[in-house]
Parts: structure tokens; C-alpha cells; sequence
């Protein structure tokens, strides 16, 4: 039996069908961060870290979806870059930031001005088009304030601690080192990977204990998390991609 070809114009229709459904699966993380906001309003962080993960789930296979899907070729109109960007500043930044402010973790006083440098430094990162090295990594801290949100709301350190901490990781996200990624790192690859794995199950483990783990966890959560902050330090100086 002879399989019957799709005509041209019909296969074309179906890409293009397939690479907007894409786009909305990476546009749905906007929604994830919407029920993370509302969560954080609640003052249910529990909840807002679950759909803050579920967001950096969509965040972490629609690139790969994509790609397999041809969407830059296929839908040229439609920037997924731009988009992923609109979404992550969301689900990474803002949220975190609102977070910060609203659970009293900041000093008092201090909250809304802290906020607004997570705010402006980010906004500056995400515009930044030497973000990515070469290393396939990261130029200094990626703004990634859902996890440094997410370490400080499990240790709960003093609110001076937490300040120190903001700024810190605010003044980094300009240093001129890498920060890896943990897929797409050449160098201790394994060993990144075994130890994003054991990051993973803390943050489960912290999810499952309504971020009141037992200390074990807590170290294991804040050891991993030093890993993934210095070891781009052996890279040495961030080269832009």
C-alpha cells in the first residue's frame, strides 16, 4: 500500500500550528507565575515555590521542544527568545522580589528599596546581550531570585543576613565570571549534574516539610546552592558568547 503524502500547504499549516502550541506552552509559565503571585498574596509560600517550580519546569524543556519543532524557521514572527525573557523576569524576579518584601524576611524599612535593586539589576541582566559565555554559562548571577528567594525562605538567616545577601547577589549579577549551566557545562558535567540531583531532592524535601526541613536538609540545600555560586570561579573571567 502506497502512504498517501501530506499536501505542502497542509504540512506547513500543521508546523505552524505545532510551533504556536509551543509558544503557548512557553507563554502558559506567565500563568504560573500569575498563580504564584496570587499564592504569595495569600502569604501561602509553599504553594507560590510549587508553581515557581512548575514555571522553571515549562522554562527548563521548551527550548528543547522547540528546537525539534524548527519554531524560529517555521514562525519567524514571533520571537521565542523575547518571549522566554517576558516570562522568566516573572517567574524568576518579580515574584521572588514581591516574596521578599511581603514575608518580613527583609529588615524593616529596607524591604521595598532591596525589592527595587533585585528589580533594576535583573531588568539590566535580561537586557544584557553578553549574558551567555562561551562556557555555555551564565556571565555573573543570572538573576535567578527564585532560588535565592527560595534558600532564604528554608534557613530563614537574620533579616541583616538577608540584606547582606540581596545585595551580594545583586552587585554579582555585573562580576565578570561564570556562573554554569548545569546541562550544557562540559566541565564536571557529572559531577554538577549528581549535585543538581541532590539540590532537587532538598528543595522536594523542603517543599514536602512546608519549608521547615530538619537541619540535614537545610545543608544539604545551602551546600549544594554554594556549589552551583562558586564553581564557576575555576572558568576564571566571563567571556561573552
Amino acid at each position: 500500500m502506497v502512504e498517501q503524502r501530506v499536501p505542502p500547504s497542509d504540512e506547513g499549516a500543521g508546523r505552524r500550528w505545532a510551533a504556536l502550541a509551543v509558544h503557548v506552552f512557553t507563554a502558559s509559565g506567565a500563568v504560573l507565575g500569575l498563580l504564584a503571585l496570587q499564592a504569595a498574596v495569600d502569604r501561602r509560600w509553599t504553594l507560590m515555590f510549587v508553581w515557581l517550580a512548575a514555571a522553571l519546569v515549562v522554562d527548563g524543556v521548551d527550548g528543547t521542544i522547540a528546537r525539534a519543532a524548527r519554531v524560529k524557521a517555521v514562525l519567524p514572527r514571533f520571537s521565542g527568545e523575547v518571549l522566554d525573557l517576558v516570562v522568566d523576569f516573572l517567574t524568576y524576579v518579580f515574584v521572588p522580589a514581591y516574596a521578599l518584601v511581603a514575608s518580613g524576611l527583609l529588615p524593616p524599612g529596607l524591604g521595598l528599596p532591596l525589592a527595587a535593586l533585585i528589580l533594576v539589576t535583573a531588568a539590566f541582566y535580561f537586557a544584557d546581550s553578553e549574558m551567555k559565555t562561551v562556557e555555555g554559562g551564565f556571565r555573573g548571577f543570572p538573576a535567578v531570585w527564585n532560588g535565592a528567594a527560595f534558600l532564604l525562605f528554608v534557613i530563614r538567616p537574620e533579616p541583616w543576613a538577608c540584606a547582606v545577601a540581596v545585595i551580594v547577589l545583586a552587585a554579582a549579577t555585573f562580576a565578570p565570571v561564570v556562573t554554569i549551566h548545569p546541562f550544557r557545562v562540559a566541565r564536571f558535567r557529572r559531577l554538577t549534574l549528581a549535585v543538581l540531583l541532590a539540590w532537587s531532592l532538598a528543595g522536594l524535601a523542603s517543599l514536602a516539610a512546608d519549608l521547615e526541613p530538619d537541619w540535614p536538609v537545610k545543608a544539604l540545600l545551602a551546600a549544594t546552592s554554594l556549589y552551583f555560586l562558586c564553581v564557576g570561579l575555576v572558568f576564571g573571567r566571563a567571556r561573552p558568547a
